[in-house]
Formats: C-alpha cells, structure tokens, sequence
C-alpha cells in the first residue's frame, strides 16, 4: 500500500515524529501545569464550560503498595499515552498518584488487563504489516516481563477472563481480516480468525465465550466462538462501510455500534444479527471534517439504562437512555459540553494522531472517562469534574482495582453492560 493510499485511509492530518528531547519537555511542561493548577466544574447542557480541574502533582504512591494493608477496594484509571503509563485514584478527585516511563513511543495502540495473573499487556507501533508490538507488564513487581515484534501489525485487542487468550488485530491498515490467537504467557501466535477487513476493535464478552471482532472497513461486526474459533454470527450491515466503537451488553442481545460517516450510532440483535434502531444525534451537525467517524466513542452505563456518545464536531459527549432498548429506541437526554477541544493532534505522537476520542464507564458506573479530551464526567449530575492531561493526548485507558495490594477487577477499554442473564 502506498503512502498516499494510507494517508486516504486514514483522512488524518499530517504529523511528524515527536523526538525524546521535545517529549521530555512538553512532559515537564505538564507536570509544571499541573502543580500549578486548581479545581472548578463545567456545566452540563449546552452551557459554556468553566475552568477545568488539571492533573494534581504526581505522588508515586503504587496501587500494589498503597492498598497492600487495606481490606476496602480501591479503584484506579490507568491511561497509556504513548511512551507512558499514567494512574489516577478514582477514590480520591482523580489524583495521579504513579507514572511509570513505558518503551511504547512507537504508538500504543491497546491496552489490556488480567487480575487472574496480574499482568497488563500494551500492543504498539505497525497498524498496517510487519513491525506490531507487544508489552507484557507485570502489576505486583511493578515491571516489564517481555515485548515481542511480530511479522504482523497489531491494534485495540481483548483478553480471555482467565488471561489465558489475547485476541489480536493485526491493525485497521492491514488488507486482511486476521485477529491472531496469542498465548498470553508467551505472547506467541497460535492461529487466526480471519474477519472483517481492517482488523481494529475488539471485545470479549464477559463469560469468555465469544469474542466481538470490528473490522474498520467491515459493514458487519462478526462474533466468534472463544472455544472452536469459529465464526457464528455478523450484525449488519451497518449504514456507513465500517465498524468503529462498538460495545454490548451483559447478556449479549444488544450491540451498540458507531460506524463510518455518521454522526450517531447503531443497534443490532446479536441474536438475529440485525439493525434495530439507527440513531442521529438530534440538535447537532456534523460538516464532514476531522475524522471519518465523529462518533468515535461509545460507552454503555454497567446497569445498561444509559449509552454515552461523543460528538467530535461538536465537543460534546450526548447521554442516551437505552433502558427501554429493544422494546423502543434510544432516547437522547442530556447534551454534555467538553471543557477542552477534541479538534487537536495527541502530543507526543508517532502516527495516527488525530484525536478521535473515546469513552468509558467506571466499573461502578459513577464516572466517564473522555479520551483525547481529558475530561471526567460525573454520571448522576453530568458535569465535568476533572481534566487529566494524560487523557488529553490517549485514547487507550482502562480501571484497574485493587485490594490487600493485589489486582482483583478491571474494565476493558469498551464501556460495556454488567447486567448477566439471570440464573
């Protein structure tokens, strides 16, 4: 592929290669900025956002250390620019409390995590061949196990409930449909599934037996067997030639779906595997700039009442109540401002940079999280509560928390629905 078709791909703006020596800077900038900075709020509905809250000095207090004597969990968001790893006590106004120096500055391009074996794991660099990376990172000795290059390129992955099995894109740019089968002890290749073209989100649901693969220029959302690796259902076709964000719902009926050149989402029957409801947002427009998905961030609320989304043209995240979804559509309720624009290029940045954003729940289901705008969202007053500048320039971020100094719960990076089927 040439590099004026990957550049079409993409409709990204150009970007340069940041060095370690401007890097190095802009990080002291920040934490400059940030010892330096309050607390305000922003309103919620179409208001004009206040002052946000910036990111607090740095303790480095380790969630393996800090909870090692305390029986109460602690909840932690981990955010992944590229080259680092940022924490921010959920518990405590989002304080950061760690930031650890990461060799991912090639592009993070994924990030998950096992409490079962206490390891997370960062996939980096190609989205398009041969170069992909991935970093196995152990929580407890607070160090990096392996990294692995492989022949393929790599992209937004998903893990086994037994951290047994990472399922891996071999990236939105590549011209096949390959989501490798990788051994999470040793990070090897142990087979394929071939699916949508463009390989590039991917989620497992929650009792491990299906794995939900978004090829970026797919129309459908395939699922897979975990056990036989079988394709068994496609949603769709989805109105645009591409499935961006996606998320589902705990007892897998329900899949919530952003797609290509549209500024709102989709819903599908898992079980029949098609479209039930296409949903616009209302009251806002979209003129076709920036990226090719405006809605480049979907996030449904644990209890599955209520579907986050982001509008990108608009710097605003739209609240939709989904409670009552298949029955009746999606009803829009609330219209959330950012308080930072979305219209900015992640720094420091190795490609890709255009900042998409992105959304997730907490586990609790008290907090959103806006990657590529910063922003943390209180679900019960919809205000924005705090900006961490982190999450200003990542999109890759998950909850990881902790007790008697242990990993013992963590979200994907999808926002998705806990609510299990009955018995």
């Amino acid at each position: 592929m040439s590099q004026r078709q990957l550049y079409w791909r993409r409709n990204r703006s150009s970007t340069r290669r940041i060095q370690g020596s401007l890097r190095g800077s802009v990080l002291l900038l920040l934490c400059f900025l940030a010892a330096c900075a309050g607390t305000t709020h922003s309103p919620t509905k179409q208001g004009t956002p206040t002052t946000k809250q910036t990111t607090p000095p740095v303790t480095q207090s380790s969630p393996a250390t800090f909870t090692v004597d305390s029986s109460a969990t602690h909840h932690y968001e981990y955010v992944f620019p590229n080259g680092e790893m940022d924490v921010f006590d959920m518990d405590q106004g989002q304080a950061l409390v760690q930031k650890i120096s990461l060799p991912t500055t090639a592009g993070v391009r994924g990030v998950i995590a096992s409490p079962v074996t206490h390891m997370l794991y960062v996939s980096y660099g190609s989205d398009s061949g041969a170069g992909g990376s991935l970093l196995k990172y152990d929580l407890l000795a607070q160090n990096i196990v392996w990294q692995k290059t492989y022949e393929h390129g790599v992209d937004s992955m998903a893990i086994t409930p037994d951290g047994q099995t990472i399922y891996m894109p071999d990236g939105e740019l590549s011209d096949d449909g390959k989501w490798y089968i990788v051994d999470a002890h040793t990070g090897n290749d142990a087979g394929f599934i071939n699916a949508g073209t463009g390989p590039h989100n991917t989620l497992v649901s929650l009792g491990g037996k299906h794995v939900y693969l978004g090829g970026r220029f797919s129309p459908y959302l395939t699922v897979a067997d975990t056990a036989t690796h079988q394709i068994i259902q496609k949603i769709g076709p989805l109105r645009g030639n591409g499935v961006r964000p996606f998320t589902i719902n705990g007892q897998e009926t329900l899949a919530y779906m952003s797609t290509t050149g549209f500024l709102g989402f989709q819903v599908g029957d898992i079980q029949t595997g098609q479209i039930l409801y296409t949903v616009p947002i209302q009251g806002f427009s979209w003129d076709g700039s920036g990226p090719t998905d405006p809605s480049h961030g979907l996030s449904l609320s644990p209890d599955e009442k209520e579907l986050y989304v982001i509008d990108w043209a608009n710097n605003y995240v739209h609240v939709f109540d989904v409670s009552q979804v298949p029955a009746s559509a999606p009803r829009q309720v609330a219209d959330i401002q950012l308080t930072r624009s979305m219209h900015h290029n992640e720094s420091p940045c190795a490609y890709d940079c255009l900042a998409d954003g992105w959304l997730q729940h907490s586990r609790d289901g008290h907090f959103v999280y806006v990657g590529d705008a910063g922003d943390v969202i209180d679900t019960a007053s919809r205000r924005v509560v705090a900006n961490l500048d982190p999450l200003y320039n990542s999109r890759k971020m998950l909850e990881i928390d902790w007790q008697h100094g242990i990993p013992i719960y963590t979200t994907s990076r999808q926002g998705m629905g806990y609510v299990a089927a009955p018995g």
